[in-house]
């Protein structure tokens, strides 16, 4: 989860979470073939082509800047492209929250 977020995961009572977390992140994220940065990409176009925007897309855009994985210049571009394959309406939501993130780490 560090590898992914830059955090670990907080104590959580209940199995749920432990082996959630341990098989997300220890095994499907931690898989070869693919790296860190291509699993985030295909995760943000999941999320912006489902609806799930309001859900883990602004801890992805937040880990991907944090991280590295990808830079301002990349997620401007992923709106434009998500936009024309998601619609409008999504594509709008998401370029709020890319824009949101980037002006709070700019202080604006």
């Amino acid at each position: 989860m560090r590898t992914v977020y830059g955090w670990d995961v907080p104590t959580v009572e209940g199995d749920f979470v432990e082996l959630t977390v341990d098989h997300l992140f220890g095994e499907v994220w931690a898989r070869e073939g693919l790296s860190v940065r291509d699993r985030r990409l295909l995760l943000l176009g999941l999320l912006v082509g489902s609806g799930g925007l309001d859900d883990v897309i602004g801890l992805q855009l937040d880990s991907a800047l944090a991280q590295g994985d990808l830079s301002d210049d990349d997620l401007r571009e992923i709106v434009v492209f998500l936009t024309h394959y998601a619609g409008w309406p999504k594509g709008a939501k998401l370029n709020s929250a890319v824009e949101d993130r980037l002006a709070r780490r700019e202080g604006g």
